[in-house]
């Protein structure tokens, strides 16, 4: 087997990342990244290593439609254990689709999750299956299709990695974007462009090619080079800026405001409480309260234990019982003031205005400020009018801002 260093085949946006993989840091790898950023590159050098120095150890890959793995992901496969000099010691089978380890006898098994009962019926002649790759990860029906996968393979073993590569599809609001932003302590996730690759491995082509649909289309450019999520094109709001509001920044909020959007079940109810900042025209997400059938007692008590009791609580006036319940509760609630015209204008007041949002501080609140897009007729053309769901906190924040817009002479 002729040496060659990894490192001279791996991207060096994923350096770290291979040693972590090595050093079993993690269980769960998610790989996301638009064209040439070399993710599905790096699991298929990874993963015949893996093997090697877990002797016990087979591997399986998979694809939502196995008609497609044999030009596709083997193919991948193909390539890496030729960049690390090690075709020559393995067998690459068709019927079935694999690699065979020869030293060993160690597999790396192709599969196409189209037909659940041949991934259920995967027998290995030793050990057990340590490693899956999930490739094109948005192409799965969703988490539970996976995790379905997975407890059929993760089994008779002290050791697995299971990597899920894919390109963020162009909806912020697809499971595959929303699962890389779910949080568990077993799974680093990684994101990459070309722009961390080499040039000389992409090619003056593909370098042109990205440069001029860049020059020509910035929105398509960033979702098919630099993998960014942009919507479909539909969204409401453009004017989020996702991060992190630390402590220190909320300790210099003075310009209060809160809302209440009444709901019990189905409909959610929700809490908001915010900062308004006039000169910069920026909204910053503080706090929220989002439940389900909870008393008008139980929210009210939510928000004198948090003592939230210092600016008006901004409610909507569909439900004026609930409005006296809270000011029984002793605490500053008003209704909103609407009529004909209000919703259009706050929803526009709004979209002008900076949205700073703190997906740990107010989490509901950044689905659905991220999500909330126009409806389309079924030609797929944008419609006017906003569509009423998935609008709890929204709507809490309409009304926690009245009294702002209001000033500005707006006739509700």
């Amino acid at each position: 087997m002729s040496e060659v260093r990894l490192s001279n085949v791996l991207g060096p946006a994923f350096h770290m990342m291979a040693r972590d993989v090595f050093q079993h840091g993690h269980t769960h790898y998610d790989l996301s990244g638009g064209r040439g950023s070399l993710k599905s590159s790096f699991v298929s050098l990874l993963v015949p290593l893996i093997l090697l120095t877990n002797k016990n150890t087979h591997a399986l890959v998979l694809r939502k439609v196995g008609n497609t793995l044999r030009d596709s992901v083997y193919a991948q496969y193909l390539w890496a254990i030729g960049e690390l000099g090690m075709a020559a010691y393995w067998t690459a089978k068709v019927q079935p689709l694999e690699l065979v380890y020869k030293p060993t006898g160690q597999k790396i098994m192709f599969r196409g999750a189209d037909d659940p009962m041949k991934i259920k019926s995967i027998k290995v002649p030793f050990g057990y299956i340590a490693v899956t790759h999930f490739e094109e990860k948005d192409q799965f029906a969703g988490r539970a299709e996976i995790r379905t996968i997975l407890q059929s393979t993760m089994r008779g073993g002290s050791k697995f990695w299971n990597f899920e590569s894919y390109n963020p599809p162009i909806s912020r609001d697809n499971w595959a974007n929303k699962d890389s932003l779910e949080e568990r302590p077993d799974r680093l996730c990684h994101k990459s462009t070309y722009l961390e690759a080499p040039p000389d491995w992409l090619g003056e082509q593909f370098l042109l090619e990205a440069e001029h649909l860049k020059e020509t289309d910035e929105r398509a450019y960033q979702h098919e080079y630099l993998g960014i999520p942009v919507g479909t094109g539909g969204n409401v709001f453009d004017n989020l800026e996702l991060r992190e509001i630390t402590d220190k920044e909320v300790r210099t909020f003075d310009r209060i405001y809160q809302g209440t959007d009444w709901g019990y079940f189905p409909d959610a109810y929700a809490f908001i409480r915010l900062h308004y900042d006039k000169t910069r025209e920026t909204i910053y997400l503080i706090d929220e309260n989002y439940v389900h059938k909870q008393s008008n007692e139980t929210t009210g008590k939510w928000i004198k234990d948090k003592k939230y009791t210092d600016a008006y609580i901004i409610c909507d006036s569909a439900e004026p019982k609930s409005v006296a319940d809270y000011r029984a509760l002793s605490l500053p609630a008003k209704s909103a003031i609407k009529g004909p015209g209000s919703l259009d204008y706050s929803m526009k007041w709004l979209a002008r205005r900076k949205i700073v949002i703190d997906r740990k501080r107010t989490p509901y609140a950044y689905e659905e400020f991220v999500n909330y897009e126009y409806e389309r007729n079924k030609d797929g053309e944008i419609i006017s009018g906003y569509p009423d769901e998935n609008d709890h906190v929204i709507s809490a924040v309409r009304y926690a801002l009245e009294p702002a817009y209001r000033r500005m002479g707006v006739i509700a």
